[in-house]
Parts: structure tokens; sequence; C-alpha cells
């Protein structure tokens, strides 16, 4: 990635990002790890690790829990700044983008794509709200499975995903002597066309 700016002017990012991707797990054991800033309603900031979980021309899909940090936050301010480091091909991606919630139908096909103890933890789980102690967790997956037990485990209500629609996306490359590469589309809305810029490093 180091040919002029004009190289790029008809890229789409998100087939930039694809031929990243499929090279990081060529390379990376856990590939699809991002990081995933929220704020919450006063700006206060928040960052954790999630799982990509698909990847379409809407966006970039995680799974999580509506009343968790990350839904209150979305809940209140619904953007989101993406991050993906791969530091075995020196490259790195930031995604800034609105939040929307997936449909049902896609929740309920990823929730039953998930092994059968994953799907009972999500009912056991009051995910960011205190806990006593361990063993409450154990008793309620314990409870859970019982109450499952012979039958589907149904997606709960308050469990769903969120798609990051990209407004801006960096590519970066690791170069000697802090020369890095940054490219950075930029768009609007979800139907613009993308511009390009090159930024120092």
């Amino acid at each position: 990635m180091d040919e002029g700016t004009a190289s790029y002017e008809k890229m789409d990012p998100l087939d930039l990002f694809d031929g990243w991707y499929g090279d990081a797990w060529a390379s990376e054991r856990d590939a699809n790890a991002m990081a995933c800033a929220t704020a919450d309603g006063a700006g206060v900031p928040s960052v954790r690790i999630v799982l990509l979980k698909e990847r379409d021309q809407r966006g970039f899909v995680f799974y999580t829990n509506f009343e968790s940090s990350k839904g209150l936050d979305i809940a209140a301010n619904a953007m989101a700044s993406l991050a993906f480091h791969w530091k075995s091909l020196k490259r790195q991606v930031r995604i800034n983008g609105t939040v929307e919630t997936v449909s049902d139908a896609e929740a309920d096909a990823y929730f039953a794509s998930r092994p059968r103890d994953s799907r009972i933890a999500a009912w056991a789980s009051k995910q960011s709200e205190v806990l006593p102690e361990r063993f409450e967790l154990e008793r309620r997956f314990a409870r859970f499975g019982l109450e499952f037990e012979g039958r589907d485990v149904p997606r709960p209500d308050y469990w769903s995903g969120y798609r990051v629609i990209p407004q801006s996306m960096e590519f970066w490359v690791d170069r000697p002597y802090r020369l890095h590469e940054r490219i950075v589309f930029e768009r609007a809305q979800p139907d613009a066309k993308w511009d390009v810029s090159r930024l120092y490093p």
C-alpha cells in the first residue's frame, strides 16, 4: 500500500478491508478480534474487545446483550469506533460510524448457530451487573440448563446484534522510521461516494 492516493480513489474500502481480513486469518489466530469503543449520553467513553461476526456491504456486526454497558451506551449514543490491529501484518484498520440493531431474523440465525451451552449462558448472565459471587452465575447456568432441557434454547429478547455502518475507514501500514502509510476513506451518508485522503503519520 505505497501507491499514490489516486490509486485508491476508485476502491471500495469494504473490499480493501476484506482483502486485509483474509490476509490476517492466514497469520492471526483471532483475526476477528476488534476494539469497540462507545460513549454514554454524557460522552464518557468505554472500550472493550469484541468479535466481528459478519461483514457485508452494510457494515460490521457483533453480538451482545442490550443491557450490557455497550448496549446502554449505544441506546444513548448510537455511534461506535472499531479498531483491528494485526501485529503479524503490521497493519491496522480504524472504523467510525453509526450503529443500528440487526433484524430479528439475523439475530435468531446467529444465535441458533452458537453452541447450546453458549445459548444457555446468554440467559444465565446478567451482563455487566454486579455479581456477588461466582457460584451465583454457575447456579443460574444450571437452572436455565434444566429449564431448557430437551428443547431448543430460544434467543432472549435482550440479546441481539449491532451493525456499525462506516462513515470513515482508515487503513494503516507500519513503515520504517515511523513513516507509516495512512489512507482514510470518508463519506457523509451510507449511499454516498467515498472521499479518499492520505494522512501524515
